[in-house]
């Protein structure tokens, strides 16, 4: 029966591009709370922010109204994981999906969709993360009327038509460019089917305008399409490690988001460690106190229990090697804590890798953070050998030594917001290792690919500088100008293209000189093509003896062996060079039409 089921707060993830308002708005949301409830009553949460269910009541009353709204809230509210973005992905994780329930995607109204927007609808629609859409700063159209914490709704009819007129342009800017990736989006008073359509929501994370519309939203959502993956199936908790860190008078204690079941004080938890599954029994769960900032207090309580959803402070021995994004599981039972642990250790092996082939080494801060990488570089063609947690060490610099012997390009370490020691960087330089770093997964990604980028086009410079590409001349007759030491002769350039420093053949196959200038009334050309009248010197050739007015020479073309210089040196040619390339072959070595492949 529906009253008998439990359900529990979604979990609400805030992403969007830098300096596009994202941790403004979630601070503003964390203040909505705050002043609309009594201190007492605010139930506290390490790495996450509640909005109860009668301050949502309260803040999203006016919009139900104007737009005839009315629902029963049945999950107790909204938890907001208090990590801007992509934090939230990459330190936060449970297998077969995404922590977060439902997510926040902040757009600037005057930037549109940028990068790192791109990157989280991409990251969004990975994870299977249903989303509304934040058109934030509008109070930052000219002319617009501001009124703290006012619904959007109320708020446009209060505005110009210039205003308004603004308003619609730049939204109408930003549903073009989502539709661009596949997001087909509307402002959310104008949708009439939300399964088809992503949500917009004007807002201003400064003024708070359209922040009660956006709440509303949410709730709504949550109301009609997300129940059963909130409904509590789970005595024993289930969460995810958000963080591993040393807390005074503590030692090293855990934040976890708890996303199923109960975690009480003295229950047995199973985590990942960074040298197999750890076993610990809980000393203290500790939640701040009323009104501390989450992320920022100092002031913590004990409780006995924790319920889903709900972010809090594990206190337990053994924490220190525990790694960030790991699973944690209540295990009561003793009989099966040896089940789980084996759970946990393929859960990670599954992540960490691990191997002899050629390929990058990988390493990050959390298993989420891994996770990502892992998925991307892999999405991008990119080989691994070895992906791990923690900072970078001598063995990694040692491994990509070896890759170094086999593949230059992929001996290269990817340092994803870890840090490198002094003495390890000097280690990589002295044998010509690259670290790149950074703390955005697709800046890292794309730092790489540049690299790549830029060596290929190295490569095929050097390829084609020592390339001699086929060509047909004809020794043009009354155009000889030298007859040798060098001969200098007219030509046209039949089929083909010749540069200085060719080698030239005759019909026979010989070998006649080298090209050492191309001029074209007395301009000298770095490469002459078909359909060219030019003179050209000839190293070596003698008018008469091995040139002949009237008749044909050929560049001295070679056959080409080497898989990687044949792909450059053929795929620089057009069809009628690859054939005019098999003729010349077959004239060298008398071989006859159709024997030359390639």
């Amino acid at each position: 029966m529906e009253n008998m089921r439990r359900f529990r707060q979604p979990l609400v993830a805030v992403l969007g591009h830098v300096d596009s308002g994202k941790t403004t708005l979630l601070d503003y949301i964390r203040r909505t709370r705050v002043a609309a409830k009594e201190p007492g009553s605010i139930t506290q949460h390490v790495g996450a922010s509640e909005i109860p269910t009668d301050v949502i009541y309260k803040i999203c009353k006016p919009v139900m109204e104007a737009l005839g709204l009315k629902f029963e809230i049945k999950t107790g509210g909204l938890l907001f994981i208090d990590l801007p973005g992509h934090e939230v992905f990459t330190n936060l994780r449970k297998r077969g999906g995404s922590v977060a329930d439902i997510a926040i995607l902040v757009i600037d109204i005057n930037g549109g969709v940028q990068p790192q927007t791109v990157e989280s609808i991409n990251i969004l629609k990975e994870r299977k993360v249903p989303f509304i859409i934040a058109l934030n700063k509008i109070d930052t159209i000219y002319g617009w009327k501001s009124e703290e914490g006012r619904p959007f709704i109320i708020a446009e009819k209060e505005q110009s038509p210039s205003v308004i007129a603004e308003l619609e342009k730049k939204l109408y800017r930003v549903v073009d460019q989502l539709a661009s990736y596949g997001i087909i989006a509307d402002r959310y008073d104008r949708i009439a089917d939300f399964t088809k359509t992503f949500a917009i929501v004007p807002t201003s994370a400064v003024t708070g305008e359209g922040i009660p519309d956006l709440l509303t939203v949410l709730i709504g959502l949550v109301q009609r399409y997300m129940l059963d993956r909130l409904e509590i199936k789970l005595e024993e908790g289930r969460g995810s490690v958000l963080e591993v860190k040393q807390q005074p008078g503590l030692g090293t204690v855990l934040t976890a988001i708890i996303y199923d079941g109960t975690l009480r004080k003295d229950d047995t938890i199973v985590v990942a460690g960074a040298r197999g599954p750890v076993v610990t029994k809980v000393r203290a769960l500790l939640v701040p106190e009323p009104l501390q900032e989450m992320r920022m207090t100092k002031k913590f309580k004990r409780i006995d229990e924790v319920s889903a959803a709900a972010g809090v402070m594990i206190s337990a021995p053994n924490l220190d090697d525990v790694l960030p994004g790991s699973p944690l599981y209540v295990v009561r039972d003793p009989s099966k804590v040896e089940q789980v642990k084996e759970e946990v250790r393929k859960e990670i092996q599954g992540i960490i890798i691990n191997t002899d082939k050629v390929g990058v080494i990988v390493k990050a801060d959390t298993l989420g953070s891994l996770e990502a990488l892992i998925a991307q570089l892999s999405k991008e063609g990119i080989p691994i050998r070895r992906a791990d947690i923690g900072d970078v060490s001598k063995t990694d610099v040692f491994e990509a030594t070896v890759i170094k012997s086999k593949d230059h390009r992929y001996a290269a370490i990817l340092a994803f917001n870890v840090k490198v020691p002094e003495d390890i960087e000097r280690e990589a330089q002295s044998r010509g290792i690259l670290i790149f770093r950074d703390v955005i997964i697709y800046q890292l990604i794309d730092s790489f690919k540049k690299y790549l980028e830029e060596l290929k086009r190295r490569e095929v410079e050097k390829i084609l500088a020592k390339s001699v590409f086929p060509a047909e001349l004809l020794v043009l007759e009354g155009f000889v100008f030298r007859r040798s030491e060098p001969a200098i002769i007219g030509v046209e350039v039949l089929a083909g293209r010749i540069k200085p420093g060719y080698p030239l053949i005759n019909e026979r196959g010989k070998r006649v000189g080298q090209i050492l200038d191309i001029q074209h009334e007395g301009r000298r050309l770095r490469e002459a093509k078909a359909g060219d009248r030019v003179a050209i010197s000839v190293k070596g050739g003698v008018v008469g003896r091995n040139i002949k007015e009237g008749r044909k020479l050929y560049t001295d073309v070679t056959e080409v062996y080497d898989e990687k210089t044949r792909d450059v040196y053929f795929g620089h040619m057009t069809d009628e060079e690859k054939e005019l390339y098999k003729k010349i072959i077959n004239i060298k070595y008398q071989l006859g039409q159709g024997q030359t492949t390639f």
